[in-house]
Parts: C-alpha cells; sequence; structure tokens
C-alpha cells in the first residue's frame, strides 16, 4: 500500500504539470478533498490489489492537487500586463549574488514598493534585473540600456530606481531549454531593464543595507577568491565550488567539462551536498566520540551514531545555502532528511520505498523539479546503486591497498552505464571518455582541490594553491576532449524506446546472472541504431528555428541536410551553441552545405562555432569568411543548382555582377530557392534573408514565374522589403518571420503585417510561434513549437499565435489566387 501511494503520488504531480491551463481553485481544492476521503479508506479495502490501487489513486489527487494550488498562486504573482513595458519606479534591495559581464550586471531585485505614474502598483515580489552599458546591451534590449555604466552593484544594496519589466520570454525550440520553465522554478514572474539617460529620474543608492548576511557573505568570498587569483578562468572554478557561483565559470571550460562528462563536479550539485554530509558526519562522529572521552555519559544520552547524521546533515544544509541553496542543493538536503529520518526512526525499508519516499520529499518542495534532467539523473544514479547493491549477494572483494580503488572504479561504471541512456536523451551526447575523466577528476577534486578552496577561507595563499590544481586538472581533460572519440552523439529516442533503452542500462548493471543481463543488451540496442524519420525522396522538410532577432533555416531531404544563416550571438553565446547544434544533434543530423546570406552578425554569428564543430562542411557565402571561419567560402552567385534526392537547389540571388565595392550586406543577402519534387507537384520554398524592396524587383523581373508556397519573410519584416508588387506576384500559402521577442527594431512592422492581412496572407512570428516547422507534402501547415505549451508558459501566447497566423483561407481560395 505504501508503495502504491508513493507512486501515485509522483503520477498526480506529472500529470499536473502536463496541463495546458491551470484548472480553476475550486478543482484542485475538490482534488484535495478526493484524496483525504479515499486515504483512510484505502486500509478498509478488501484485497491486496484494491487497496493499492484507492491508495495510489488518494495520493495522485493529494499531489495533484496540492501542485495546482501552489501554481495558481504563482500564477497570481504574474507581472500585470497593464505594467508590461512600462517606466516603473521600483525601491528594493539587491536580494542575491550579482553577476557582473562584459555587457553589464543582473541580480535579483526583491522589491519593497513599486509606482506607475505616481500610484503604487503590485508587482511580483522578486524580478529579476540587467543594468546594461547602451553600447553593449543584448540587440533586442539595446533600447532598454544605460548611457554609462553601471555602477558596482553588491548584494544588500538599497536602490531606488526606473525599470521596464516584461513577463520571462525564452526561445522554444523542440529539444530546447526551457527558460521560462526555469523563471517559474525559481520563482521569478518579471524580468526587465535598468533605464537611466534622459527622461528617466536617475537611480539612486540609499542608506543603509537589506539584511541579507549570506548573500553579503558569499560576494565577499567570491571578490577575495578573484583577487587572490591571477588566472580569471581557474578563480571562476574556486569560485563555483565554494560560492556556488556556476556563471563565473568561462563558457570555454564549461564545454571541456561537459565533453569529459565532469561538469557535475564543478556545480554545486547533490553530489558534493551529500559527499559534504558523510565527511561532516564522520567527524561529527568522532569529535563527539572525543567529548565523550571528558563527559562519560554524554554517550548513553546522546549516542554518537545519532549524533553524526543529525550534525553532518545540519553542516550540509549550511553548507548548501553558503552554496547559494540551489535547487540541486535543496532537493539534496531533503533527501538527506528522509534519510537520516528514517535511520533515526529505526526503520529498515526497502530500497525502492526509500527511493521514492525521498523523491515524493522533494517534489512537495518543488514538483517542477521532475521536468528537470538534473533531477532525474540524480534519482535513477541513486536508484540504480540502491538497486545494484541490493538485489542478490555482493560478490566477495578482495581487500588490500587496492580495494578503494576497486570499489571506486565498480561504482563509476555503474553509474556510467545506467545513465546513457538517460544522458543521451537529456543532452542528445554522451563522453566516452567520462569513465577514465571520472575517476581521476572525482578524487582531485573532492580530496584536493574543494579542501583546499574552503582552507582559502582561512588563508588566501591556499587559493593559488587550489587554482594550480584546477589549471592542472583542465589540461588533461583538454586533452581528452580532443580525442576525436571523445563523445558518442546520437539522435533523441521517442518516449517508448527511452524508456526500454533506460531499463536495459539499469538490467545490465544488477547483480543478476548473465542470461538475465543480456535482456538490458536487447532492450538498449535502439540507442545504437534507431533514427529519425525523413521526408521521402522528391520532397524537403524546412524547420525555422526561433533564435531570437536573426535568422537561420535547416533544411532537410531524404539524405541531406542544409543550413542557411546561423543566427545571432545570444549572451556570451551564439545560437550555433544554444540552438542550432542541440538541434542537430537531437534529429541526428550532420549538414553538409551551409549558405551564410551576408556578413551581418544576426544572420552570420554562429559560423565559426558551426565551421570548429564541422570542420568538413561546404561553405558558401557573400562575403569572405576566413576571418570567422579560418577558411574560405564558395561565392554565392545566381545559377548556382544541384539537386539532392529530387530536391532542387537554386541561387537566385546576388549576381556576379552584384559584387561591387561598396554594396550594402543586405543587399547582396543569398537568396535560395528549394523546389520538390513529389507526387503532390512542385512547391517552393523562398529563403530571402535581409534583400530589399530594390532586390525583390529585379527578381520579379528577371523571374517572372517566381512564386512560392513558403516564404521567408525578407529582413524580419521590415519595412524595407515585403513589397506589395512582390507579396502579391509570390502569392505564398504560408509567410515565417524570424524575429526577435521585443527587439529594438520592433520586426516584423505594423505597416507589414497588415499589407498581408489586407492580401490575406498567412503568416507566422517567432515569438508568438517559436520553432516553425514546414513540410513540401502539406504546404498549407505551418507548426509552431508554442502550440505545445504549459501552464507556465506565457498565457497570452494562444492568443498571440491565432493572432499571428493571420487570415485561415481555404483551400479553394488559396487555389483560386495562385490562378
Amino acid at each position: 500500500m505504501i508503495l502504491a501511494a508513493l507512486l501515485g503520488a509522483v503520477a498526480g504531480v506529472a500529470l499536473q504539470l502536463q496541463q495546458a491551463v491551470l484548472w480553476p481553485l475550486w478543482a484542485c481544492q475538490a482534488l484535495l478533498a478526493l484524496g483525504g476521503l479515499l486515504l483512510p479508506a484505502a486500509r478498509r479495502c478488501p484485497g491486496g490489489a484494491w487497496r493499492a490501487a484507492v491508495a495510489a489513486l488518494a495520493a495522485a489527487a493529494l499531489l495533484g492537487g496540492l501542485t495546482g494550488w501552489r501554481a495558481l498562486e504563482r500564477q497570481a504573482q504574474a507581472l500585470p500586463e497593464a505594467q508590461e513595458g512600462q517606466d516603473l519606479t521600483l525601491l528594493g534591495h539587491v536580494a542575491g549574488l550579482p553577476r557582473a559581464g562584459e555587457r553589464g550586471v543582473q541580480f535579483e531585485f526583491e522589491l519593497e514598493a513599486a509606482n506607475w505614474r505616481g500610484r503604487p502598483v503590485r508587482l511580483p515580489p522578486v524580478v529579476q534585473l540587467g543594468w546594461w552599458s547602451r553600447a553593449a546591451a543584448p540587440a533586442e534590449k539595446a533600447d532598454q540600456g544605460a548611457d554609462i555604466a553601471p555602477p558596482r552593484v553588491r548584494a544588500g544594496q538599497r536602490w531606488l530606481l526606473e525599470a521596464r519589466l516584461h513577463r520571462p520570454h525564452g526561445l522554444a525550440n523542440p529539444d530546447g531549454f526551457d527558460l521560462e520553465l526555469w523563471f517559474w522554478e525559481q520563482g521569478l514572474q518579471a524580468t526587465g531593464s535598468v533605464q537611466t539617460g534622459r527622461g528617466h529620474e536617475p537611480p539612486r543608492l540609499l542608506p543603509g543595507q537589506a539584511w541579507v548576511p549570506v548573500a553579503a557573505a558569499r560576494q565577499a568570498v567570491r571578490d577575495a577568491i578573484l583577487a587572490a587569483v591571477p588566472d580569471a578562468r581557474a578563480a571562476g572554478v574556486l569560485a563555483a565550488l565554494v560560492v556556488g557561483d556556476q556563471a563565473a565559470i568561462d563558457s570555454v571550460d564549461w564545454d571541456v567539462f561537459r565533453l569529459t562528462g565532469v561538469a557535475h563536479l564543478i556545480s554545486i550539485s547533490g553530489l558534493h551536498v551529500t559527499m559534504f554530509a558523510w565527511l561532516a558526519g564522520v567527524l561529527v562522529g568522532r569529535g563527539w566520540r572525543l567529548l565523550a572521552r571528558l563527559w562519560p555519559g554524554l554517550l548513553y544520552r546522546l549516542p554518537a551514531p545519532t549524533v553524526a547524521p543529525v550534525g553532518g546533515l545540519a553542516l550540509a544544509v549550511a553548507y548548501a545555502v553558503f552554496a547559494g541553496w540551489g535547487v540541486p542543493a535543496q532537493r539534496t538536503v531533503v533527501m538527506l532528511s528522509v534519510l537520516t529520518l528514517l535511520r533515526l526512526a529505526g526503520l529498515r525499508w526497502p530500497w525502492p520505498l526509500v527511493w521514492l519516499l525521498a523523491m515524493v520529499a522533494v517534489l512537495l518542495l518543488d514538483p517542477w523539479a521532475l521536468l528537470q534532467p538534473g533531477f532525474w539523473l540524480s534519482f535513477v544514479a541513486v536508484g540504480v546503486l540502491f538497486a545494484s547493491s541490493w538485489l542478490g549477494p555482493a560478490p566477495a572483494r578482495p581487500g588490500g591497498r587496492l580495494a578503494w580503488l576497486k570499489e571506486l572504479l565498480r561504482t563509476q561504471a555503474i553509474v556510467t552505464v545506467a545513465l546513457a541512456p538517460l544522458t543521451l536523451l537529456c543532452f542528445g551526447q554522451l563522453s566516452l571518455v567520462g569513465l577514465l575523466a571520472n575517476l581521476v577528476a572525482i578524487p582531485w577534486v573532492t580530496g584536493v582541490v574543494t579542501p583546499l578552496a574552503f582552507l582559502g577561507l582561512a588563508w588566501a595563499p591556499l587559493w593559488r594553491l587550489a587554482a594550480a590544481a584546477v589549471q592542472l586538472m583542465t589540461l588533461g581533460l583538454q586533452w581528452l576532449a580532443a580525442l576525436p572519440w571523445a563523445v558518442l552523439e546520437r539522435p533523441a529516442l521517442p518516449g517508448l524506446l527511452m524508456a526500454l533503452a533506460l531499463a536495459g542500462a539499469v538490467l545490465l548493471v544488477l547483480r543478476l546472472p548473465w542470461t538475465l543481463r543480456a535482456w538490458g543488451l536487447l532492450l538498449a540496442w535502439p540507442l545504437l541504431v534507431w533514427a529519425p524519420l525523413r521526408p521521402p525522396a522528391g520532397e524537403f522538410e524546412l524547420l525555422a528555428p526561433d533564435v531570437g532577432q536573426g535568422s537561420a533555416v535547416i533544411v532537410r531531404t531524404a539524405h541531406h541536410t542544409l543550413l542557411h544563416d546561423t543566427g545571432p550571438a545570444l549572451g556570451q553565446a551564439s545560437a550555433a551553441q544554444r540552438v542550432l547544434l542541440p538541434l542537430l544533434r537531437a534529429a541526428g543530423e550532420r549538414p553538409e552545405l551551409l549558405i551564410v546570406s551576408h556578413s551581418d552578425q544576426d544572420h552570420s554569428a554562429g559560423l565559426p562555432e558551426l565551421a570548429r564543430r564541422y570542420p568538413r562542411l561546404e561553405l558558401s557565402a557573400s562575403y569572405d569568411t576566413r576571418a570567422s571561419a579560418g577558411r574560405p567560402a564558395t561565392r554565392c552567385e545566381a545559377g548556382q543548382r544541384w539537386v539532392w534526392d529530387g530536391v532542387g537547389f537554386e541561387v537566385l540571388h546576388p549576381r556576379a555582377a552584384d559584387y561591387v565595392p561598396g554594396a550594402a550586406d543586405n543587399s547582396l543577402s543569398c537568396v535560395l530557392q528549394v523546389t520538390s519534387a513529389g507526387p503532390g507537384g512542385a512547391r517552393v520554398a523562398l529563403l530571402t534573408a535581409d534583400i530589399t524592396a530594390r532586390e525583390e524587383a529585379r527578381l520579379l523581373r528577371e523571374l517572372p514565374a517566381l512564386h512560392a508556397d513558403l516564404l521567408l519573410a525578407p529582413h524580419h519584416g521590415s519595412l524595407t522589403s515585403s513589397s506589395a508588387a512582390w507579396l502579391a506576384a509570390l502569392k505564398p500559402r504560408q509567410i515565417v518571420i524570424q524575429s526577435g521577442h521585443l527587439n529594438r527594431y520592433h520586426h516584423p512592422a505594423p505597416e507589414i503585417l497588415q499589407r498581408y492581412r489586407e492580401l490575406g496572407l498567412p503568416w507566422v512570428a517567432s515569438p508568438a510561434c517559436g520553432a516553425a516547422r514546414w513540410r513540401s507534402q502539406e504546404p498549407q501547415r505551418v507548426d509552431c513549437q508554442r502550440e505545445q505549451r504549459r501552464y507556465w508558459q506565457d498565457g497570452r501566447l494562444p492568443q498571440r499565435l491565432s493572432a499571428a497566423r493571420g487570415p485561415e483561407l481555404p483551400t479553394a481560395s488559396l487555389a483560386a489566387r495562385r490562378q
């Protein structure tokens, strides 16, 4: 019955997380009442099966109703629509650890009061603010930047300032990171930028400090580490280990840690907190026994086996708080608390019950953790270790000096094999050198780097010694990461196949006869051989990812893949790193040709990363790519044609005569036409980059029969393009506009959208649609990623998406317009 109730509780949370729109409060209260009635009734049910079913239903109703109630409370804190994008006067204090960068500083701001046009308004209690210098502000926020460089912002400071706030909005792509879920889980219901300059009151630093002792201490320690260690990259790793400031780690180092499978060692994860609790418990137990020698009766009142785990847990909580009290640390503290309470109560439950009880306790704290990869990686690893030591008798292992090394090798091998399918599901890649890297890095980080980093709190010179240890480790990891076979990449499996592969991996590491373990190989086999479906011969598929204020398109045929543009820079990374590479990995793609339409950064910022990641990638561009890609590209010219799998590709612009000194970048944009040859007839997609009305007119003169079933809106819907003559001649069935949310250029222009409406042209735009997928077999349909929404996403997006699709025209009228 207990097992059924725990499984039902997890299922109740999982089902609630599938809601697109939250149920009303009365429905959540009804679920809680139903669960309260069924739970005692379960004990009186005849038969074990009925009792278990009723207990599972009761637990599911209780946890589902409670999660829905909490979600409604959190949703009620959302930024009111009337205040979105307005100049608000905020009074509050810096609540956490500010994160400084090249563009400015970002911090959490806890509000004490807020005013709009002289009247008090209700806003979310905590917001995330960016104080950017205007010259270095993100492209979509440049009009919100400061005229002067932001000052040094510190934890606890009280400010009176003006800011513009918006509801959290992230990129929406298949297999992409859900930024809006992350904001929701962190309790941040608004983000914004500090406003300075003409028309704004200058921010004022107020006297006095808010009481945030932990954040202030963390900032003091981080500043001391950065001042004491000359190597900024090594100092960033130490800051991450001591105070949990993961933003201090250089992006290059993050790539190395990820490729070698040791990223979990650098972030304040469950492993750190668990190891700290174990070491602290050992030290507390030994210290208590030493005290018992002075007071012999001490052990009778409080035995060391009781004091040690409680003391270790208390110190682990203190460590987690000092390290930022991040969500992974919170989960681990809850799990350790459950295990400690069970031990103190003298309960010896089977491991599945202990494992599930810890999971339910974590979900009570943070139900949205169920959607985070870190949650599953942590719990599956713990469960596998439980199961591998519980099922069957442990084989006799010889003692000796190397026994600990053999046990470490066995443990790491078990976790690596069992987590391989889950790692591939979550990240699309698996480090093949991870076992070797972790065998060295785990004892090095936990036994050398971390102790030296903490001892540096007492004597700062030890931080330099710790930094030297980090540098030595990084050199070895860089060598491993550079090996050509260091990482295995596989496309994402469908849910059922992934569940089977995960079960097979777990079966392989259990202490069972090999005649049973061999079935694990069969179950895990799809992990190595499965490939996603591709378009049939003669047809193609086009994906316009959500890359922000920029452009990038993936075109797939039966056996080939082409990229048209690479997207913009996104903070310290690029759209290629954050969007395109994960998409290509998840689809199992290795592109053969990249066409960079022109040199503007919103189209070409990802070129260096893609050229480095795919050294055999053929390049075509309208400018010299040697400075950014390290190798030249073939110049794209009108008339270039080729056929892949029955699909025709042709470059329509620019002509050879257009390459003259002083020609504008936009006027040289490489325009690509893709034409299917399937049984449904020829379907045309036109990728236009940033051509202007002048180039549109020339193309219409030279190609009077030019048309398009799918049109990528020229220049993101700018007024400089999409002329009425162009649209009337092309008569596109669908238009996709790639633009950034609240971008400073105000793309797409309202006048262009009105033109679409007057001509009856359906269209979608990235902010409301997310990634847009179009297939030549279904030319009248565009699939939007944001149609698969959840309640933590912006509730206004369904209406925006409906409006963004423009008029829905019947097939007959579409056909008539094309005659």
